[in-house]
């Protein structure tokens, strides 16, 4: 039975191997996803019934391993250096002319140059062991965990090489982006600027989960170290890397002159806004090893490369109008609305202006000739007024563009917002959020279908949605019979939604989705959430005195109460179900201070109370237990101090078993 248990997870795991590298490799397919996921669900379940045969380049280790607290550092053995950076055709003319001073007819490659985060993959006897960013060039970080993620790095070589290292440039395609800056949005997060920064904070999260929903992809580039083949030249390392199974930078090409050098620049330039990911410009390389070995290097960079840096596109259009659009909370974000251009890629004619106060500093009024650029060529931005052409700057209005009630600023923020919270445009915004995916989901209830209930009464706030009959929907010309029970029964389904979602719906300001577990798993329903103190909010592991001032100040407005009240009048969820195994730790108080070898914290506060114990923020002499790891604080000294027992995370797990 062992027998042919490991021969099928052998067969499983090539076959899988060789379908994936089909699709995120070549981006090509032979089976359907569906038939993909069967196969792997066969192999996981082989797999947990016979651990000893599981392989490290199975499929089944892309989720990464355990978070760590700290990554551990990596010494280079070959520098991973920078290039020289070029920013005219005319330097390009004279890095050529300089390498045929010393090298009579070289020949060149020229590539795309990805902008996105630089690592290196080390393989060992064909299997890859580690993985690490390039640091300052010398020293990088062990990300091996998080790069085993990116779908398109073998796990496994089809050649046993006793040494291979390579170098490849991990990024977030842009589609991936878009849609991560969408979601950090609706989350009242801080979105990334741009797919490079994305790319950057997603590779270097502690816990490999959170690295692999981000979709990573990279493009290998560069042979570091070999042993076991002979290679003399850049392309034919490309074309062989390549044969490897790596996923290679795409459309490299050898040619020997300045203006075939620059033939190609140009050819590349005119596509990059049309590529799924992003290029900052185009790298020229001597293709010939022993060439690059006579040519040398400066003392920061080789002799035998160059990048060439494409410049940032920005144009310059007439402004149009400014558009004030009122936010769920209230907040007024200016738009420019402005003639159509063409932008990296596509036509723009919007763009944020952020707040009142960025309109007063770049003096923008309608009728200016203003700069506008995409941010990382994502997001259009505006960057100035090109030309005058107005008298003065745009004047906000005293009152809100929708409902009329006064426009007032507070001075801890930038923001304008409408002080009325009956405002048709919040009330709009505010149902959105309710219903979105990551708040209480209610499938089906999008912006367009908000907005036709609300212009036929059906409802004038979120509580109203428990109140719906089908017989409403029908009238409404979006609904037949099938759409409006499928309404009816999602928001249904959402009355038992956990109280973490239903705190975030409810769009307090500053409160994303982890922050509202954080308030759930410290007071345990909504009543008490809402009698909580700031202070007592503030004590939160990552909570500040702004996050809690929010908190208090939202729940205690007489139009929230009203609501909270509503919606468990309808049935809606306001109980935080906690699962508790036993009561060992009943009565017992922890604090936790320090990095945890292997749990994080939210992790340990959870075992903590999932035992019946209770997690504080602060020590005193009601403390049980500080649970301490490395760089622990004052909270340290304290307990000390206070004759308090302090464990390991060793000795917290022995509790537990």
């Amino acid at each position: 039975m062992e027998i042919d248990a490991k021969k099928r997870i052998d067969e499983l795991v090539e076959q899988l191997n060789y379908h994936s590298r089909l699709y995120y490799v070549e981006n090509r397919n032979e089976i359907s996803d569906y038939d993909y996921d069967m196969l792997q669900n066969e192999l996981k379940e082989l797999e947990k019934n016979y651990p000893q045969f599981l392989r490290p380049d199975s499929p089944t280790q892309r989720v990464g391993g355990e978070a760590v607290s700290q990554f551990e550092k990596v010494e280079h053995i070959v520098q991973m250096g920078s290039i020289q950076d070029v920013f005219s055709f005319e330097e390009v003319r004279r890095f050529v002319d300089t390498v045929r001073e010393t090298i009579p007819a070289p020949a060149f490659v020229v590539e795309p140059k990805i902008d996105g985060l630089s690592v290196s993959l080390e393989y060992h006897d064909g299997e890859f062991v580690i993985g690490s960013t390039r640091g300052d060039g010398f020293v990088g970080e062990n990300v091996t965990q998080n790069l085993k993620t990116v779908r398109s790095i073998p796990l496994s070589l089809p050649e046993d090489l006793p040494l291979l290292e390579v170098r490849g440039e991990v990024y977030m395609p842009r589609g991936v982006f878009e849609d991560l800056v969408k979601k950090q949005e609706e989350n009242d997060e801080q979105p990334f600027k741009n797919p490079r920064n994305a790319a950057a904070g997603s590779l270097r999260q502690k816990d490999p989960k959170i690295a692999a929903s981000r979709k990573l992809d990279i493009f290998v580039f560069n042979v570091q170290r070999i042993e076991g083949r002979e290679l003399t030249a850049h392309k034919q390392s490309l074309d062989y890397l390549k044969s490897l199974g790596f996923k290679t930078i795409p459309d490299y090409k050898r040619v020997s002159t300045a203006d075939e050098i620059i033939a190609r620049i140009e050819e590349i330039g005119e596509v990059r806004y049309t590529l799924p990911f992003d290029i900052d410009g185009v790298v020229i390389k001597v293709d010939d090893f022993a060439q690059r070995e006579t040519l040398g290097y400066t003392a920061k960079t080789p002799k035998w490369s160059v990048a060439y840096k494409f410049p940032p596109e920005e144009k310059n259009t007439k402004l149009l109008d400014i558009e004030l659009n009122v936010g769920r909370t209230g907040a007024v974000t200016p738009v420019a609305v402005f003639e159509p251009i063409m932008l990296a890629g596509t036509e723009v004619a919007r763009a944020t202006l952020h707040n009142r106060d960025f309109i007063a500093e770049k003096n923008v009024n309608i009728g200016d000739l203003i700069t506008v650029r995409k941010a990382g060529d994502i997001i259009p931005e505006v960057l100035c007024v090109a030309e005058k052409r107005s008298e003065g700057c745009f004047e906000f209005p005293d009152t809100c563009p929708v409902c009329g009630a006064p426009l007032v600023k507070s001075e801890d923020e930038a923001a304008v917002r409408c002080s009325d919270i009956d405002c048709p445009a919040q009330i709009f915004r505010r149902i959105v959020h309710f219903a979105s995916k990551g708040a209480m989901d209610i499938d089906g209830l999008g912006p367009a279908i908000v907005r036709a209930l609300l212009d036929n009464g059906l409802i004038t706030s979120v509580a109203d949605l428990y109140t719906i009959k089908k017989a409403d929907l029908l009238e409404l010309d979006n609904f037949k019979e099938k759409s409006a029970d499928n309404l009816i029964n999602a928001i249904e389904k959402s009355r038992s939604q956990p109280l973490d979602r239903l705190v975030f719906a409810l769009g307090i300001p500053n409160i994303g989705q982890a922050s509202a577990k954080l308030l759930c798993d410290k007071f345990g329903d909504l009543d008490n959430i809402c009698s909580a103190s700031e202070e007592e909010i503030a004590d939160i592991e990552g909570f500040g005195d702004i996050m809690a001032s929010a908190v208090t100040k939202e729940l205690a407005e007489p139009h929230m109460r009203e609501l909270i009240a509503k919606l468990a009048e309808c049935g809606v969820n306001t109980k935080y179900q906690k699962v508790q195994v036993d009561s060992r730790f009943e009565g017992k108080t922890f604090v936790l201070t320090g990095t945890l070898p292997t749990l994080k914290r939210a992790e340990a506060k959870a075992l903590i109370e999932k035992y019946g114990g209770k997690a504080s923020g602060s020590v005193s002499k009601k403390t049980t237990y500080v649970l301490a790891g490395e760089e622990a604080g004052s909270k340290l000294d304290k307990a000390r101090s206070l004759g308090i027992e302090i464990i390991t995370e060793e000795q917290f797990l022995d509790m537990i078993k």
